[in-house]
């Protein structure tokens, strides 16, 4: 497939210029075939917008300012927890509490402080995803849900804007380039989402911690040859990684005539992604807070035999790992089939790995008229530290 380039029409007079001290910096690029100071001076030009700054943005963000990309816009709502940094390289320990953004400003311009980091502190929503994307050149996927992919590829469908995606979970990781001109998008290789409780986030599933770098790389590898027209990306091809066996595989994907997106061109607006995925909308989240319960007080409760029902949501294979005595097993998936058999009239706390399905099950439970139901705050992570230490 012929590259993709960022700007093919750009005139070398139209470019910013390069420093002294940016000639200096770059000095290996500029000696380097294809790049040059023509191909610096096109990324000192190039607007990059980067979706979460967590594992997979963490090593692009801190590549594409390394390589002076002039502008890299970063979208995030999250703050650093002590969790992320066993994978998100861009934040220390002394950033934990922090907004990811502050953390990685800090962080980026310490690297190169001619990159210019714009930080938009917030969630990408169907309501803000075309304006923040619109102002960009090519967009870095680095998110971790199924909704929010679908969102990243339709508004860089309407738009016209490359894709480059990438994904983690445990062992595995993969990248890919979608929406480019004569391209495939994120639809074409996956029409339909899984049916929610289906896949597990890397939360619930697990990470290797050095994962999201070689992915990370790899998008940033993509991004670098979009915008210098370099090479041959990976438009139409999507890079499969095993970590355990070090095996790669690339399989070809084609345009779908029949996408909805790129195809047909029947989305003509963002939708609800959250509704199309199954998953709770974020509004809802936050008007309705789950009630949580300390590991702490759970503690107390086990320790004073109060009567209530425990229920563990995780996988089987993860209870071998570890567990709280008297817990059912009854995983995510099979809540609603569980439901005839749980005792309404009784306090059930639930809990899973980190909280984050645990927190699903009680908004199921309390639609399904449930409403003394907890889930443990920080799931088995915070139990084990609180409470085995």
């Amino acid at each position: 497939m012929t590259p993709a380039t960022l700007r093919p029409t750009t005139l070398t007079a139209d470019l910013p210029l390069l420093t002294p001290d940016e000639r200096h910096r770059y000095g290996r690029h500029l000696s380097l075939p294809g790049v040059g100071v023509d191909g610096q001076r096109r990324l000192k030009a190039a607007r990059v917008l980067i979706v979460g700054a967590g594992g997979l943005g963490s090593p692009t963000a801190l590549y594409l300012a390394a390589a002076g990309v002039g502008t890299l816009g970063l979208v995030d709502g999250d703050t650093v927890d002590i969790t992320n940094l066993q994978r998100q390289i861009l934040h220390g320990t002394r950033d934990v509490g922090r907004s990811k953004l502050d953390s990685a400003r800090d962080r980026l311009h310490d690297l190169n402080p001619h990159v210019r980091v714009e930080a938009h502190t917030e969630w990408l929503t169907s309501a803000n995803a075309l304006d923040i994307v619109r102002a960009y050149d090519i967009v870095i996927d680095g998110t971790d849900n199924f909704a929010t992919r679908y969102l990243v590829n339709d508004a860089c469908v309407l738009l016209g804007k490359p894709n480059v995606h990438g994904s983690v979970f445990r062992f595995d990781g993969q990248a890919s380039v979608f929406a480019t001109a004569d391209g495939p998008c994120y639809r074409c290789l996956f029409p339909v989402p899984p049916p929610p409780g289906m896949v597990q986030n890397c939360a619930e599933g697990g990470v290797l911690g050095v994962l999201p770098g070689m992915i990370g790389t790899i998008q940033a590898i993509e991004t670098i040859k979009l915008i210098l027209g370099l090479g041959e990306t990976l438009a139409g091809r999507l890079m499969m990684i095993d970590a355990l066996t070090m095996q790669t595989r690339t399989v070809h994907i084609d345009r779908d005539p029949a996408c909805p997106a790129c195809g047909t061109h029947t989305i003509t607006q963002l939708i609800d992604y959250d509704e199309f995925c199954g998953t709770p909308a974020l509004s809802a989240m936050t008007a309705h807070p789950v009630v949580e319960i300390t590991p702490e007080e759970l503690a107390a409760r086990l320790s004073r035999r109060d009567d209530f029902e425990l229920i563990d949501v995780r996988e089987p294979n993860e209870t071998a790992v570890d567990g709280i005595a008297g817990a059912r097993l009854i995983p995510l998936g099979t809540i609603p089939t569980a439901i005839p058999t749980l005792d309404r009239t009784r306090a059930i706390v639930v809990y899973c790995r980190s909280g984050k399905r645990s927190a699903d099950a009680v908004r199921q439970l309390q639609a399904a008229g449930f409403d003394r139901v907890t889930s443990l705050a920080g799931g088995m992570l915070r139990w084990s530290e609180r409470t085995q230490t």
